[in-house]
């Protein structure tokens, strides 16, 4: 019999042999491991209870267990409301309470009240780590609420304290398993595909026939030394524990290289730091794995073709930010915008951040008059509420940035932000990346520059072509085609790991909720019809495999991207969306 178990016979003068002694005996166990107590300690409890209540002790019975835990969850509750508020006046390294804090203020800042609203406002939890206390939030928005809008928003499931996790506490293990489940997947994508390889071998077992391997290509840094790219020297491949017990193994490429599986006209494969891969060849016990053919890993299924539907049409602006130059906070390009919406009334609206940018040089230096927060209402919600009043049915939806100061989440994958910053329901705030679908038609989004960053680590390696799948005209010869083309193939918003020492900054990734980034919920599931991937790359707006992508750029370019599907007629998504650019004017 445990020690609790001990005292609290002790204290209610009970014995094991009554049978209900025992059910309340039990039932005070679970309270105290429940709120982690000692027996003393909910013994003072139930006597301060029933005083309170009768001005006597009386017996604990087990009517009386249901009082006590209700008692006790009060005072938790209490407790971590005192806590939160707490925080609000005294935490300056949260970057969503900074957002708030008078240390984001000039000193010329008079009469601000910001800081003054926030100490006197519950706050949302820090983290993702406590549950928020509830706040009914002010509405700014004095115009007519849309009864029914021109579109059908169906977003991700899970909630929002799911996405609002705790990082920079994962652990070697988390990663590891991530990457290893990662992999895995791959290999049973693999075998579905390519039905002839029977089972999957060990880069790192001697070998006299040839094997199939998947693995992760990892940048040789001792070999190729610090700064210098990847290439046919310094690939090294990185299995799983289930194929491979995790080594890594140095990787030659054959002379003779076939690529099978691959696009026409292509010529050669991508690789790049990160970059899951199948090959075919062996290990002859050089200490090194030699491939001579690379399996191409197979592009996403395109989406069901969606019935005939004229009232499914939908009109969509895509802007994503900075939406002020570096000399200012004027947001000059974002009001130019924002009268365009007004005479065009699109049926969505999608912005992506950063609105208030933590690397712009005013804020970085101190150099403004408001909180970030007061910046982020006046510049997007006071002038989003007056679109909204014009164009009742429409939708905007938000997408934050992880150089977002007014976000409290500052790693990728990140989480939506918080419901303060929304002043009308017609505003969605959703996370980064995100996946949703507007009328069927599904879409994938993520405000981090992986365009750039995969032209940056991309080595191309030459071979001939076997058994290639015939792609769209032109689109072999076109390199941003290819870059978009390796986000889908891979099925990740960021393929890249690790990431650059030099934007490593500019994607905070947390490798052990990768989970987050996947492009589908399985290698398996359709690709998304429309796929939107800003970066500083030049614009553009292109078909790749199944699905069309749009780099709008920055709207401090002076361009944005407009989309229209047209719900009457046959084909697939592809074939009935319309992307093109616009310039701001």
């Amino acid at each position: 019999m445990s020690s609790l178990h001990s005292d609290i016979c002790e204290w209610l003068g009970a014995t094991d042999s009554e049978e209900d002694s025992e059910a309340l005996i039990n039932e005070c166990v679970s309270i105290c491991q429940m709120y982690n107590l000692t027996a003393q300690d909910l013994q003072y409890k139930w006597e301060a209870l029933s005083y309170g209540k009768a001005q006597t002790i009386v017996r604990f019975t087990r009517e009386s267990a249901v009082d006590m835990k209700a008692q006790i969850q009060r005072e938790i509750q209490a407790k971590n409301a005192s806590s939160v508020s707490k925080s609000a006046v005294t935490t300056g390294f949260a970057r969503g309470k900074l957002a708030n804090s008078a240390k984001f203020v000039g000193v010329n800042a008079k009469g601000l009240t910001g800081p003054l609203k926030a100490a006197a406002r519950p706050p949302k939890a820090l983290f993702g780590g406590m549950a928020s206390v509830p706040v009914k939030l002010e509405q700014d928005f004095d115009g007519p609420i849309a009864s029914s809008s021109r579109v059908t928003f169906v977003g991700q499931k899970e909630a929002r304290q799911n996405r609002a996790y705790r990082y920079m506490y994962e652990t070697l293990g988390e990663r590891s398993e991530t990457l290893d489940t990662q992999l895995d997947g791959f290999g049973e994508l693999i075998l579905k595909h390519y039905r002839d390889i029977g089972q999957l071998g060990h880069p790192g077992v001697f070998s006299e026939e040839s094997c199939v391997v998947v693995g992760r290509i990892v940048l040789d840094a001792e070999a190729s030394g610090p700064g210098v790219k990847l290439n046919d020297q310094s690939l090294i491949l990185e299995a799983s524990r289930a194929h491979g017990d995790g080594l890594r193994v140095p990787l030659q490429l054959a002379p003779d290289l076939k690529i099978r599986g691959g696009f026409k006209g292509l010529g050669g494969v991508g690789l790049f730091p990160g970059a899951v891969v199948a090959l075919k060849g062996r290990n002859g016990g050089g200490g090194y794995f030699i491939a001579s053919e690379i399996l191409a890993i197979p592009p996403m299924l395109a989406s069901p073709a969606p019935p005939s539907n004229v009232a499914a049409s939908f009109d969509m602006c895509i802007a994503c930010g900075p939406f002020t130059p570096d000399a200012n906070l004027d947001y000059k390009p974002w009001n130019t915008l924002i009268r365009n919406l007004k005479t065009s009334k699109p049926a969505v609206v999608l912005l992506l951040g950063p609105f208030v940018d933590a690397t712009h040089t005013h804020i970085r230096d101190g150099m403004v008059d408001e909180t970030p927060l007061d910046t982020f209402k006046r510049q997007f919600i006071a002038p989003l509420g007056d679109f909204l009043s014009q164009s009742p049915t429409s939708t905007v939806l938000l997408v934050p940035s992880v150089n977002d100061i007014i976000s409290d989440h500052a790693v990728f994958p990140q989480c939506e932000l918080d419901d303060e910053f929304r002043s009308d329901p017609r505003i969605r705030l959703l996370p980064n990346p995100a996946r949703f679908s507007l009328n069927g038609i599904s879409f994938a989004v993520c405000s981090v520059d992986v365009l750039y960053h995969l032209r940056k680590e991309e080595y191309i390696r030459r071979g001939e072509e076997v058994d290639s799948i015939v792609c769209e005209p032109g689109a072999a010869s076109d390199p941003m085609s290819n870059l978009s083309r390796y986000v889908l193939q891979q099925r990740s918003f960021y393929p890249i790991f690790p990431v650059s020492l030099d934007v490593a900054h500019e994607v905070n990734l947390d490798v052990s909720h990768s989970a987050e980034l996947r492009v589908a919920e399985s290698p398996d599931d359709p690709g998304p019809d429309v796929m939107v991937l800003p970066s500083r790359l030049k614009h553009f707006s292109k078909v790749v495999d199944n699905s069309v992508v749009v780099n709008p750029s920055y709207l401090t370019k002076g361009t944005y991207a407009t989309l229209s599907y047209s719900g009457q007629g046959t084909g697939f998504p592809k074939d009935r969306i319309s992307a093109d650019i616009a310039k701001l004017t």
